[in-house]
């Protein structure tokens, strides 16, 4: 927890994501790479690339037996984000234009401290450079009273253009949209991807503090797993990944997405600058296996009829192993088998997850990354409870179970032939 925490509390968006991760990096020793320059890695070498809000990091361990290990997850949240122009003045108050992002419990985020935060666009001479920035006041989506809303109770449905309108000063507060944008990020902003984001501070609670609310739990728990899992390893072998990609809950249909050219690409560089020719990166492949790790529903106590009638994922009850017979989630038997082998051995915890069979399920970035890498691969999650509200909550202890899994994922090599899949 001690590092989760102040990495939930920092990670405000995707862009404070990744300038988190780079610190924890860097720190562990991890040297930057350019995807504008020449590779030179070694085996023992330990290292990570930047495109936008993603970030991918690799060590290169003994290549006896060359395949990747991959621990997918990603790094954005549902949040509202502000328009260009943003500020809409009547002649009492200043309120900001925003539209959502990604499928947020939008009524969760009223009557919150919200923060604007992301990335400006600033230049220098012939140069444009980016800024991570975050607004040094709050901002707040005020609920109408119950006085003037009698029917609040009975099911409130959200206007996105009316009703997500954040109050951020009197009328004679502010002067334009620039006057803001300046008061944010200071003078020069040509443009901006700011986000609305959730401020409030994680909190334990529980009678024995054994549960953690924060916002985007979903995912950055994923996130800050994969990469402590890295930063931890010792004399493994392969090479070993933490693909933090953005844009999932909007689809991963971007450059910095799971079904964009980013993890791909770092791929074939890794096999290119390590002199191995596609035979070998093809080979390679077939003896990798990807990690999707995102979230999933734990049974809900006030409504456990929303669970699988024989498969409940509970808060507590360790890893989850998501599972879809129309491959929502990549898990098939023998994927399933190699996680639970690989945890087994560990003495890591698990449980599977079943939608109920009449509801819709949810979608990850597993199956758009493997339309570009194809290889083995399995989804496996935390169990949480409120998924996409302002505040989601999860088990301490599940987050540990996590860790454990995926160094042990990490620790181990598989070796697939026409007989099956080898695991040491």
């Amino acid at each position: 927890m001690d590092r989760l925490i102040p990495y939930l509390q920092n990670s405000l968006t995707p862009y404070h994501a990744v300038k988190e991760a780079e610190g924890l990096l860097l720190r562990a020793g991890f040297t930057k790479l350019s995807e504008t320059e020449d590779w030179q890695i070694a085996e023992g070498g330990k290292y990570y690339v930047v495109r936008g809000g993603a970030l991918v990091a690799f060590t290169v361990g003994a290549l006896n037996e060359f395949s990747y290990k991959i621990v997918a997850s990603h790094t954005d949240s549902p949040a509202l984000k502000l328009k260009e122009n943003p500020l809409q003045k009547s002649a009492l108050y200043a309120t900001l234009n925003t539209e959502t992002y990604g499928g947020g419990i939008w009524y969760s985020f009223f009557d919150r401290p919200l923060q604007i935060a992301g990335r400006v666009i600033k230049k220098e001479n012939d140069r444009l450079y980016e800024e991570v920035v975050e607004s040094p006041f709050r901002v707040v989506i005020p609920s109408v009273a119950i006085h003037q809303n009698r029917n609040a109770n009975d099911g409130f449905a959200v206007n996105a253009q009316v009703d997500l309108a954040p109050l951020v000063s009197l009328s004679c507060g502010v002067e334009n949209s620039a006057d803001l944008l300046e008061k944010i990020a200071g003078k020069g902003v040509i443009s901006h991807d700011l986000f609305l984001v959730n401020a409030d501070v994680p909190y334990s609670f529980g009678v024995n503090d054994e549960f953690l609310a924060s916002p985007r739990i979903d995912n950055l728990t994923s996130v800050c797993a994969s990469l402590s899992a890295l930063v931890g390893l010792e004399n493994v072998s392969g090479v070993c990944i933490a693909a933090c990609m953005n844009n999932e809950e909007m689809g991963s249909l971007t450059s910095e997405g799971a079904d964009g050219d980013f993890l791909e690409n770092v791929l074939r560089r890794i096999a290119y600058a390590l002199r191995f020719d596609d035979n070998e990166y093809y080979k390679a492949l077939a003896s990798s296996f990807l990690l999707s790790v995102d979230n999933a529903h734990a049974v809900h106590p006030n409504h456990p009829e929303k669970a699988d009638p024989t498969n409940k994922t509970a808060l507590g009850g360790g890893v989850v192993l998501k599972n879809h017979a129309n491959k929502a989630y990549i898990t098939d038997g023998l994927a399933s088998a190699l996680v639970k082998t690989v945890f087994d051995n560990a003495e890591v915890r698990y449980q599977t997850f079943f939608n109920r069979s009449d509801v819709r399920s949810g979608s990850t970035l597993g199956a758009l990354a493997l339309r570009h890498t194809s290889m083995l691969g399995a989804d496996i999650g935390l169990p949480q409870l409120a998924m996409h509200a302002a505040c989601e909550c999860f088990a301490k202890a599940d987050y540990e179970e996590m860790k454990k899994g995926l160094s042990a994922f990490y620790g181990s090599t598989f070796l697939r032939d026409e007989k099956g899949v080898i695991i040491r």
